[in-house]
């Protein structure tokens, strides 16, 4: 005769196993949160591709610590893409810059103190495209930028110029790198003009411009690969958006919110509506 399987009652189980009768019927709920929190994560960055935990969790307004986890755990991942860099000449024999650092340990408390400007590189179709940014240290926005095919004083005089037009004022500083575009005799002449004081890191001291290379490690991981643009036009589009993307809507790490929001919030405390602090300065600027 076959064996017959043994009948045991619930009761009779949970008495056996040394567990109550209610555990028997109990699901765990975080296998059900851990998924709904992935969806969440996937869709911020559906539309933020470059986010790693910290910004999920200022987008999503929940613990760092639990999105971190999720994340690891099913494995999502931010985009990371790291181009190659075009040959750069030799310039060990360069002269000491004339200007020294003004703002090592500086902290502006308001817009268009400071302005630190520098470029960077786009390789796109066997060429280096080259983007210049001005930005505002108080709220890290971009406030002027210009886009060439060659690195020279006119594609980081185009940034600045660009920056006095959209923002109709000019700054107290201005700080860059010891660049050759950047101590040329027509750039220096227009900050100077404007009685703009020039700064400039030392050399081989790139951290004294850091919120410029942040900036861009951050813009090519938004921006994407190159190569997926047919023509020079869309990718000159493309880098518009992206830096409007990153103004406008992209959380910085260190604000809690987009660089346009926190200038908005500064303007909001101090009951004021921004205006152009000098209204015959357009006219000497442009």
């Amino acid at each position: 005769m076959a064996n017959q399987p043994i009948s045991v009652s619930k009761t009779a189980l949970a008495k056996r196993l040394g567990v109550s009768r209610s555990s028997l019927y109990y699901h765990h709920k975080r296998p059900a949160l851990d998924l709904e929190t992935k969806l969440q994560i996937e869709a911020v960055m559906t539309d933020n591709p470059s986010y790693g935990h910290k910004r999920v969790a200022l987008e999503l307004k929940l613990n760092k610590k639990r999105i971190l986890r999720v994340m690891k755990k099913f494995n999502l991942k931010p985009y990371r893409r790291r181009p190659v860099k075009p040959l750069k000449k030799d310039d060990l024999g360069k002269s000491p810059a004339q200007y020294e650092n003004l703002i090592e340990n500086f902290c502006p408390i308001t817009p268009h103190c400071v302005w630190a400007s520098d470029f960077t590189y786009l390789r796109f179709a066997e060429k280096f495209i080259y983007l210049a940014t001005t930005m505002d240290l108080y709220d890290r926005e971009i406030v002027g930028w210009n886009i060439s095919r060659f690195h020279n004083q006119e594609l980081v005089l185009g940034s600045l110029n660009d920056a006095f037009k959209r923002q109709q004022t000019k700054p107290d500083y201005h700080h860059s790198d010891q660049g050759s575009e950047y101590d040329s005799q027509q750039y220096l002449a227009t900050c100077e003009k404007l009685g703009i004081k020039v700064s400039m890191s030392r050399k081989g001291h790139p951290w004294e411009n850091g919120f410029q290379e942040s900036f861009y490690s951050q813009f090519k991981l938004d921006l994407g690969r190159t190569d997926r643009f047919e023509s020079l036009g869309e990718l000159v589009e493309a880098i518009h958006q992206t830096i409007n993307y990153y103004n406008n809507k992209r959380i910085h790490t260190s604000l809690k919110m987009s660089p346009l929001n926190f200038k908005k919030q500064h303007y909001q405390k101090q009951n004021i509506n921004r205006k152009p602090s000098d209204t015959s300065f357009q006219k000497e600027g442009t």
